[in-house]
């Protein structure tokens, strides 16, 4: 496999040649773009950000609500170029990891290494129950309530809101519908990064610890949920070791 088709996912020119790839998937109502930034932050790797339909450039595309179909999607329609690791946070996450396990499923070549960020391991994830009935204000609410405050432009345009949100409750659709599945572990190297001051419980975050019989790591840094735009400068060291460890053991 030696390409990708580009509505799925982005990339900016430059990184190492010799650099693996680095497929990085967003958080509900996150924007692809948010990951193209860091191709800055790590020169010795190609950034890669996964834009499903509903956000970025595809913002007038029907979102998925169910991770089946949007899995399948994605894999169906990416050929991930190798070496590669797998970077998800929050809902990312879980897409991440059911993507390593359709692949194996498919026989395709998996991920180096998963990185999976700021949520509980699946069986671990509390029961979320579905927003899909709240309009626009009450969903902004619900999920300031959650997740913490949306940006400020959001009250201040109502359509601009209106037309993220859109794509965010098909996001937690997808939570709220989304149940753990008993597989067989995988086998690649597992790290999962969570916040000091995140509401995520750290038990649920090593609970990833079964979900592979390679080399696990469970990495707590400053910060909340997004705790990696609060301190960048430790996030992207820690990454970048991540991805330059050996596959054969953690991180020293």
């Amino acid at each position: 496999m030696t390409r990708t088709r580009t509505r799925w996912v982005l990339s900016r020119p430059g990184g190492d040649p010799q650099g693996a790839h680095v497929y990085c998937f967003p958080h509900s109502g996150g924007s692809p773009g948010e990951y193209l930034r860091w191709a800055t932050r790590l020169p010795a790797h190609r950034v890669r950000a996964v834009q499903p339909p509903g956000r970025g450039s595809r913002l007038d595309e029907e979102p998925y609500t169910d991770m089946a179909p949007l899995v399948d999607a994605l894999v169906s329609q990416v050929a991930f170029e190798e070496p590669y690791t797998l970077f998800g946070h929050s809902l990312g996450a879980l897409v991440a990891y059911e993507t390593a396990l359709a692949l194996r499923e498919r026989g395709l070549p998996g991920p180096r290494a998963l990185v999976l960020s700021g949520t509980a391991a699946p069986h671990a994830l509390p029961v979320r129950p579905s927003l899909r009935h709240l309009d626009g204000p009450e969903l902004a609410a619900a999920v300031e309530r959650t997740y913490g405050p949306l940006p400020a432009g959001l009250h201040e345009d109502p359509e601009l809101r209106d037309l993220l949100l859109t794509s965010l409750r098909a996001d937690l659709e997808i939570v709220s519908g989304y149940r753990h599945r008993p597989v067989p572990p995988l086998s690649c190297p597992l790290t999962v990064l969570g916040g000091s001051d995140d509401s995520e419980p750290l038990d649920g975050l090593g609970a990833w610890r079964t979900y592979t019989t390679g080399p696990f790591d469970l990495q707590i840094l400053p910060g909340d949920h997004f705790y990696f735009r609060e301190c960048p400068d430790v996030f992207f060291a820690l990454l970048d070791r991540v991805l330059d460890r050996p596959l054969d053991r953690p991180l020293a």
